[in-house]
């Protein structure tokens, strides 16, 4: 091969590692700036159309939830204090049921959009910490599907009114998850043996 076109084949190449590059750089600053921005929750909930039983669907991985393998559930019901009782239940590996009760506290009334969740044993619960963030970000106007997060965005939840959701409605709102910054690389996809 001649200089020149040695020359001319290392510039085409220094072009295309240029424009590889710049697209890389461009997605990171996307992603990156989807994660800074705020993160937008729906307008309102109606909460006595949010109550009952809600099937995952898919979640970004959670410690609390490792035990989990399949059959996830989550039941709000309306407790005596205005506040919303929380009962996550689950399968275990070897078909043992597991269970969690917590309690969910409206930070942003009459909207309820925004909450703050506790499993500290119910004695203690009142006490401000060890709550996590319960974002309502997408729900349809039916209230059959559901996308939950939180504003650092390391956690979310697709939820359903049926174990068997339309796929194409479950990848509309993880689509919409990624638009607004959550990382879907990790993504569960939860089973659900129930139909």
């Amino acid at each position: 091969m001649s200089t020149k076109n040695f020359s001319q084949a290392s510039f085409k190449i220094a072009k295309i590692a240029l424009g590889g590059a710049v697209l890389f750089g461009l997605g990171a600053v996307t992603m990156a700036y989807a994660e800074t921005k705020p993160l937008a929750t729906v307008e309102k909930v109606e909460l006595d159309k949010y109550l009952g039983t809600w099937y995952e669907v898919a979640r970004k991985p959670l410690q609390f939830q490792n035990k989990c393998d399949r059959d996830v559930t989550a039941t709000y019901t309306l407790n005596e204090n205005g506040n919303v009782k929380v009962d996550n239940r689950c399968l275990k590996k070897d078909g043992s049921q597991t269970q969690s009760v917590g309690e969910a506290y409206i930070q942003n009334p009459p909207y309820n959009s925004k909450l703050k969740v506790s499993f500290l044993p119910e004695a203690i619960r009142w006490i401000p910490v060890g709550r996590g963030d319960y974002w309502i970000l997408k729900l349809d106007d039916n209230y059959q599907t559901v996308l939950v997060g939180e504003p650092k965005r390391k956690y979310m939840w697709v939820l359903s009114r049926t174990p068997q959701p339309d796929p194409a409605v479950v990848n509309e709102y993880l689509d919409y998850a990624k638009s607004v910054g959550f990382d879907l690389s990790d993504l569960i996809q939860t089973k659900q043996s129930v139909r």
